[in-house]
């Protein structure tokens, strides 16, 4: 896999300079690159007790990200999934620390902690007061002594990191520090492991199935179960966790692992927060905290808070990485406003049209797959799913259709793909029909009115035959359909079968793809008319 970096040798050093230049000043580090990288507030005066976490590269923005006010006052920074070195520690305390002290957070890894521990060692020799913690949230793994440090280290980083700001002193933030280790608790789900760049990623994760427990380093988790959905997905993760919550108010972390989109994101929160399998969480912070590089997966962190807790999670920490904290409640829903619901037909029935309408719905869910591909020649590769799907809502909508009056049923399924069918295929279909009722209402024939409704389209979209969109099949359908359905059925098929042969297109998204992904392939909008009249005239 590529990855938009220089070298694997500056990998890191490039991304944090790329970090402290769009910081605005907020941001400094030392200079000592390559091997010393730090990062630590150009506003910090040594009088409060600084609090210093890092670890390997890849688990941005944790947790160069994370400094700045109400948080972290420095980041020792090491290469991709490798402790940062002593000296680099020691650095970093070394630059931060004052009179006040500070506090080192280290996540339970042994690198982690011998090269922490053995800096806090030597700044103590220098007289600094060091104190040091060590996260090990991860339950994944209940029979491991040493559990590993994951996302819970940022209710760490965050509840200290307000303390600190308002004047705590060592011996309180450090308390405060262990009180929030012992009680928080993480597990993770991801659908892949993560690729360091220069390495092959591992196939370990089998399409269709979901890996439960999984490390931030992409290690092994405790088990690989079926994928069947995001609530089953989410139901798992809280299913283990649930021991871990108690009585009380509860904070979660909804972890992005790094290649999670965020609108699965918003499905997880819309699953975490509509759980039955916890009652207690009452507020959540959602976004990409700790990662591991591009792990397609997601993670929960849970914590008891008391009112102290909660107000130090909620104080202000002004960094961009940083998402806030935001509490559940259910989703207010408004009324539409007057004017937008359309006026319902009267229903009618008519053997024939509903057959008809029928028959072409079924061609349009069957074509789904080949209209797809063929989209994904020329576009987002949704066509055949877009068309389809208003096929099926067609379809439920039959007994609710005026289909004995052809001029309200033009009308009525225009309202209806307009409200079921999405993309710029449904606005053009909603015009063409609304179009063609109209025409029929001061009365016009259906075909000169179906005509009506194509110059309708091509006004507002802009297409024209030669274009390459569905408008080279339904022109020449519509201009011969006066000769029988077979004579506009094979006008269709010419008009769509041209459209392979047309290298620029000049409407749609096709327009912004190069001829040679065109040459060859159908339009797949031409393609679905022309398969429309070609059933219609063999049924």
């Amino acid at each position: 896999m590529s990855h938009f970096i220089n070298a694997k040798e500056t990998f890191v050093t490039d991304a944090i300079d790329g970090l402290l230049a769009a910081s605005g000043g907020a941001l400094s580090r030392l200079d000592g690159y390559p091997h010393i990288k730090v990062v630590f507030r150009t506003d910090w005066d040594k009088s409060r007790v600084a609090l210093i976490s890092g670890g390997g590269a890849g688990h941005e923005p944790a947790h160069a990200g994370f400094v700045g006010k109400g948080m972290l006052t420095a980041a020792v920074c090491g290469e991709v999934f490798a402790s940062p070195s002593v000296d680099a520690v020691l650095a970093g305390i070394l630059a931060v620390t004052g009179d006040a002290g500070c506090l080192l957070i280290v996540k339970n890894y042994t690198g982690d902690r011998l090269n922490f521990g053995l800096a806090a060692e030597r700044a103590r020799a220098f007289g600094l007061k060091v104190s040091m913690v060590i996260v090990g949230d991860d339950i994944a793994l209940p029979d491991l002594p040493q559990p590993r440090g994951v996302a819970g280290t940022l209710f760490v980083h965050k509840i200290c990191g307000a303390m600190a700001e308002d004047g705590a002193d060592l011996d309180a933030v450090t308390k405060a520090a262990e009180d929030t280790i012992s009680r928080v608790a993480s597990i993770g789900m991801s659908l892949d492991t993560c690729t360091v760049p220069g390495s092959q990623r591992e196939d370990r994760i089998k399409e269709g199935m979901a890996e439960l427990g999984l490390g931030i380093h992409g290690e092994a988790g405790v088990e690989q179960v079926p994928l069947t959905s995001a609530s089953q997905a989410m139901d798992m993760v809280l299913d283990k966790l649930a021991p871990k919550i108690g009585d009380g108010p509860h904070v979660a972390i909804l972890n992005n692992l790094g290649g999670t989109t965020p609108l699965e994101m918003s499905v997880l929160a819309h699953e975490l927060a509509n759980s039955d399998r916890v009652q207690n969480i009452e507020h959540i912070i959602l976004g990409r905290l700790m990662t591991a590089l591009d792990m397609h997966g997601f993670s929960v962190s849970v914590l008891p808070v008391t009112e102290a807790n909660a107000a130090h999670l909620a104080a202000d920490a002004p960094m961009a990485a940083w998402p806030g904290m935001r509490a559940l409640a259910p989703v207010p829903v408004q009324p539409l406003p007057d004017g937008l619901s359309p006026i319902e037909p009267i229903p009618s029935q008519n053997t024939k049209t509903r057959a008809i309408i029928e028959e072409c719905c079924d061609l349009l869910i069957a074509a789904e797959a080949d209209l797809n591909a063929l989209d994904a020649k020329s576009g987002d590769g949704d066509c055949g799913s877009t068309l389809a799907g208003a096929g099926r809502a067609l379809k439920g909508a039959m007994d609710r259709m005026p289909l004995a009056d052809h001029t309200q049923l033009f009308r009525a399924l225009s309202n209806e793909l307009s409200q079921t069918m999405g993309g710029s295929s449904g606005v053009i279909l909603a015009i063409f029909f609304g179009a063609t009722g109209d025409a029929c209402a001061n009365g016009k024939p259906t075909p000169a009115a179906l005509k009506i409704g194509l110059d309708r389209i091509s006004e507002v979209g802009g297409a024209q035959v030669g274009d390459r969109t569905m408008v080279d099949a339904l022109a020449p359908a519509l201009a011969t359909l006066s000769d029988g359905l077979a004579a506009a059925a094979a006008a269709a098929r010419e008009g769509a079968d041209k459209t392979a042969q047309i290298g620029q297109a000049k409407a749609g998204r096709a327009s912004y793809v190069p001829e040679e992904n065109l040459i060859g392939h159908n339009d797949p909008g031409a393609e679905a008319v022309a398969r429309i009249f070609e059933g219609m005239a063999k049924a």
